[in-house]
């Protein structure tokens, strides 16, 4: 297996995985139509388990999109995933294969982290735009690669950090944004603690998972039954655990609020407690405070969940399904016509399909998704070393330490490569 553009003749030679013909019915699923079959943006997808099937589903219900390929390294997932599109969707293990296809429009992407930036670069090479879960990239290293081949390629791209699309969360921000609780000085997030446990067996993988592949540019290592499926998140070799999982929902509306969402810290220490038994080795409890150009702390922590901003005047709290705030007439206010006014978006996926029609950029454009995973990255890094770090987020950075230089990025296993 060879990290290389794939030709259209290996392509045929080496065939499509479950493949059947592809000529496309003007109907999905026999659902009413809506929208004119020239009119409707055709899908694929890669990685159909978890995220990607209910990605899946969601899409599938859209009139204004038909999706005409799926692809994944489980069989069963494959399977499933081609029973649900319909039998004449064509499947894949290959994601090289299906970005080779000329008739797909768009990828949606929600393989493990480890593998969302090799595969996004490819696809914007490709010319398709572009819906990856978040975390956007497993290393700082890999955000600007990822973010000049989008803009190389002119693709537009949605990350999936879908509280930007809840009204909350915006109106959260922009309280902070119009100064209504005064001037900010305290961000504190939390999302509780990272998992311990994880069966350490090594046995062997699942019938139909082709191991090599699922580890892709990661370290090779024997099989252990969390590393496949929702567990992936809390080993070193393919996530950053619970700081990169829910760090980049509730770090990103932080950085919303504060306006750096397209920068970031200058500096950031922290320490964290790491599982004592099990296969699992991301952190567990963490402590962690970033320092902004104007002083702002954003201070993250296992011993909260939500996002709380504190200002000289007041202060307002959100997370999912809840926003409250001191004092409590704060709730009433509305933005007038001269106040600051934050993006407004129709729902995370009906943004994205809007703005691949009109080729502007969405609420959680890549560069505001490297932005908000790299300080999660940052918070991982000073953990491991014990030290306070300073950042240059400009450059993507870290300045004075070169043992931690070395943590940005993560080689890649032979054959891959950026």
């Amino acid at each position: 297996m060879k990290d290389r553009r794939l030709t259209r003749r290996s392509l045929l030679k080496a065939g499509a995985a479950l493949a059947l013909p592809a000529i496309i019915p003007a109907r999905a699923l026999g659902r009413e139509d809506k929208v004119a079959a020239s009119e409707r943006i055709t899908l694929g997808f890669i990685g159909v388990g978890g995220m990607g099937g209910a990605h899946l589903g969601g899409f599938l219900r859209n009139p204004r999109v038909d999706v005409i390929a799926v692809c994944d390294v489980y069989e069963p997932h494959l399977r499933n995933a081609r029973e649900r599109v319909g039998e004449r969707c064509l499947a894949y293990k290959d994601f090289r294969h299906l970005l080779m296809r000329r008739d797909i429009d768009a990828v949606v992407i929600s393989t493990p982290d480890h593998w969302h930036t090799l595969i996004c670069i490819r696809a914007a090479e490709a010319g398709k735009d572009i819906y990856c879960e978040k975390p956007l990239t497993y290393s700082i290293g890999e955000g600007k690669p990822l973010i000049e081949a989008v803009r190389r390629y002119g693709r537009v791209f949605q990350v999936g950090s879908q509280q930007r699309s809840d009204r909350n969360f915006r109106f959260a921000c922009e309280l902070v944004r119009n100064g209504k609780i005064g001037k900010l000085h305290t961000v504190r997030t939390g999302f509780g603690r990272g998992p311990e446990g994880g069966d350490p067996a090594i046995t062997a993988p699942p019938d139909g998972l082709d191991w090599d592949f699922y580890v892709g540019p990661a370290p090779m290592t024997p099989f252990q039954k969390g590393r496949f499926g929702f567990d992936f998140r809390w080993f070193t070799e393919y996530s950053g655990g619970i700081l990169t999982d829910w760090g980049a929902h509730h770090n990103d509306i932080a950085q919303w609020g504060t306006g750096y969402d397209r920068s970031g810290p200058v500096e950031v220490e922290g320490t964290g407690a790491f599982p004592a038994t099990g296969a699992f080795d991301t952190v567990q409890d963490y402590d962690v405070t970033f320092t902004y150009p104007d002083g702002v702390k954003l201070i993250c922590s296992s011993r909260t969940n939500g996002v709380l901003f504190q200002g000289t005047r007041g202060e307002v709290a959100v997370n999912r399904g809840f926003l409250d705030a001191s004092p409590k007439d704060l709730l009433e206010w509305r933005p007038g016509s001269e106040d600051v006014r934050l993006y407004e978006s129709p729902g995370h996926r009906e943004d994205w399909l809007d703005c691949i029609r009109s080729r502007r950029r969405p609420i959680c454009d890549v560069e505001i998704g490297v932005s908000s995973v790299n300080i999660c990255h940052l918070a991982n890094i000073a953990i491991r070393l014990g030290r306070k770090l300073r950042y240059d987020p400009g450059q993507m950075r870290i300045l004075d330490t070169p043992e931690a230089e070395s943590l940005l990025f993560r080689p890649y296993r032979a054959p891959w490569s950026l």
